[in-house]
């Protein structure tokens, strides 16, 4: 089946078409300023990458600005690889091609549509579903690349501010915000536990490096969970939190070291654009991200061409053809993609792969006519909820962890939402009942939540309220603020759009050893493959974290393979045109107002670039410190009620 233009969502070079300059070749799909051409019009290259991926997009736009001359191709007639956001129609081919072992590393694909075209009407182009969904800290080396090559320009960036935590067959938020003040509203804390928290905070952000890395030296081989009860005598709910929402860890035992640097991670990603961790590109994740590095690439002289296949290379002549009868030399390496793999290559790849462990990813996708505004701050689009192991029925090994995006996030209709759950158990039946079971557990709390007011407060106690300062009775025990009307069973059922489900293999770890620690034996793009004479190089798949964590590094590792140094990885002097492409091209930004919502700060940008953020944030000032006191002040804090009023009550009064 092929897809007309009319049947695809518009690129982002037709939402933000080119203005300032004109690339002599335009990535078809990516950069539509004119057509691709046929057949190739060059006779050699220095490196041919095959895929069009979030690496190899990294990839070739960092050879491209160092004078590389790169031929980037993908076996699709779009751009992504296992990185791609599709639309409903091209995911039932997608789940076809995967079903019938044209598409390597996915396995058992599955879309359910329910009902029919008269009862589940929907345009397939107004949805955008990401294979491999991901978040991006605010202080992370793939956003500081962004901002260097300039990619920022191509795309818009939403905030992410509310992480939730499941736990006792409810939603609950024990660790409710990052600073003093909103620890200390919190009226579901104890005093005890509020400055056990504080103490925390000041160790993990102040405490000098020296002072840290005694302290942790005893545990850090041992569960997080253990330092954490030990050391600052916190209680599980806290944990919890601290480990499997804050930090995102997927599995019980995380050693001391790594789940600190995961916690670490999210709290020093406040402040850098606003008051929240966290971003995501309006429109698609990693599939938006790529295009932007793929027109970066065109721009410093990348040749791209779609719907081609490698049909065969000679290493030793270095002739590599191409199923369109065109052929060209390679100067000096290839690149592939496992999805992109040749007939010729597949017993290479598997002689390469064959002592490596494989780690499977369940994902399950989800599409429903509800915005789910439940979850989120009052001008965010997107939310994440995580299921800590042994919290649902199922009694999960594992973490389910899930993005929701609704209709301001570009990604689906406006009323609707699209839920993106993984897990990284390992016996694929169990990873399905798991994410059933917490799909289950969401639909049910979100429609308890959603609930006509009549019915909800026929089922509300005074237990369920608090009292503003105003003396304006408050609803405490909620969904959206912590706990659900457990007891309450909706008569109504959620109505579903599409579900799809698949299974991803990937090499990659989940805790990212073998990216920041690789070596030959566990990391694929390390490997000599037979007969080759070190001219191919095979790329990783995507790794299960929920971050872009560990992306750059291994792409730093196949550009170190090519040229044998990282020192001049995107190391351009780009033109100085950037103050003026920014008053040129600045979107109009919404009104910053701070609001706690779901335990985290939210600082209600959406949709907005990062020059517009940072503008934004220097006007404003940094009102809203992150404050780490002694027990004294935090005592005096207490008795006296500052600090806002928990939960942003000003809009939650009855």
């Amino acid at each position: 089946m092929n897809f007309a233009r009319t049947e695809r969502r518009k690129s982002m070079a037709e939402r933000r078409p080119s203005t300032n300059y004109t690339p002599p070749v335009i990535p078809h799909l990516a950069g539509l300023e004119k057509p691709q051409d046929q057949y190739l019009k060059i006779n050699n290259c220095d490196v041919l990458i095959m895929g069009t991926g979030l690496q190899e997009s990294i990839l070739a736009a960092a050879l491209s600005w160092q004078g590389t001359q790169v031929l980037h191709i993908d076996h699709n007639n779009y751009y992504g690889d296992s990185c791609s956001t599709l639309t409903i129609e091209q995911l039932k081919k997608w789940c076809a091609d995967v079903n019938n072992g044209k598409i390597h590393h996915f396995q058992d694909a599955q879309i359910y549509i329910p009902g029919g075209k008269h009862t589940n009407q929907f345009d397939s182009k107004d949805y955008g579903i990401d294979l491999t969904p991901k978040i991006m800290f605010c202080q992370s080396d793939l956003l500081s690349l962004l901002i260097k090559s300039r990619v920022y320009r191509y795309l818009e960036f939403q905030s992410l501010s509310n992480f939730h935590v499941f736990e006792n067959d409810d939603f609950q938020q024990k660790v409710n915000a990052t600073t003093k003040q909103d620890i200390f509203t919190d009226k579901s804390l104890s005093l005890v536990t509020k400055r056990n928290l504080m103490k925390f905070l000041k160790f993990l952000l102040l405490d000098p490096e020296i002072e840290y890395k005694t302290k942790i030296k005893p545990y850090k081989d041992l569960p997080i969970q253990q330092f954490l009860k030990q050391e600052f005598k916190l209680e599980d709910p806290q944990i919890n939190e601290l480990v499997y929402s804050i930090g995102l860890s997927y599995k019980e035992q995380t050693n001391t070291k790594q789940a600190l640097i995961r916690i670490k991670r999210f709290l020093s990603s406040f402040d850098v654009y606003g008051k929240f961790p966290c971003m995501v590109s309006k429109y698609g994740g990693p599939g938006e991200l790529l295009q932007g590095f793929c027109r970066s690439a065109a721009v410093a002289g990348t040749t791209y061409k779609l719907n081609t296949n490698l049909t065969d290379f000679d290493p030793t002549s270095k002739i590599a053809h191409f199923d369109d009868g065109s052929h060209i030399k390679i100067n000096e390496k290839v690149i592939i993609s496992p999805t992109q793999l040749p007939k010729f290559l597949q017993s290479s790849y598997d002689k390469v792969v064959e002592n490596m462990q494989p780690y499977y990813i369940t994902r399950f996708v989800t599409v429903v006519r509800r915005d789910c505004r439940e979850w989120m701050s009052g001008n965010e689009s997107l939310a994440i909820v995580v299921f800590p192991p042994h919290s649902l029925p199922t009694d999960n090994n594992f973490s389910v962890q899930v993005i929701i995006q609704n209709g301001g996030s570009g990604v689906c209709p406006n009323g609707q939402a699209i839920w993106f759950s993984n897990t990284v158990e390992q016996d694929l039946n169990r990873a399905k009942a798991d994410l059933e079971s917490a799909f289950e557990k969401m639909e049910a709390s979100l429609l308890r939540e959603s609930s006509s007011d009549e019915i909800v407060n026929d089922m509300l106690d005074d237990n369920d309220f608090v009292m503003s300062a105003q003396g304006t009775p408050i609803v405490a025990n909620s969904f959206k603020l912590g706990s659900s009307l457990i007891n309450f069973v909706p008569k109504e059922k959620l109505e579903i759009v599409c579900k799809l489900g698949y299974v991803q293999k990937t090499f990659i770890n989940p805790d990212l050893s073998n990216i920041f620690k690789p070596d030959e034996e566990n990391n694929i793009v390390y490997k000599n493959v037979k007969d080759a004479n070190n001219e191919i190089i095979f790329t990783n798949m995507p790794s299960s974290e929920l971050s872009y964590d560990g992306t750059i590094t291994d792409v730093k590792s196949i550009y170190q393979k090519i040229t044998g140094t990282t020192d001049d990885f995107f190391d351009v002097d780009f033109e100085d045109d950037e103050d003026e492409y920014d008053r040129n091209n600045q979107p109009v930004v919404p009104p910053k107002r701070a609001s706690v919502v779901g335990g985290i700060v939210g600082g209600g940008v959406s949709g907005t670039n990062l020059a517009a953020l940072r503008e934004q944030l220097s006007n404003q000032g940094n009102g809203n410190e992150n404050a780490i006191d002694s027990d004294e002040e935090m005592q005096e804090e207490e008795d006296q009620g500052r600090g806002p009023e928990p939960f942003g009550a000003d809009e939650m009064e009855l």
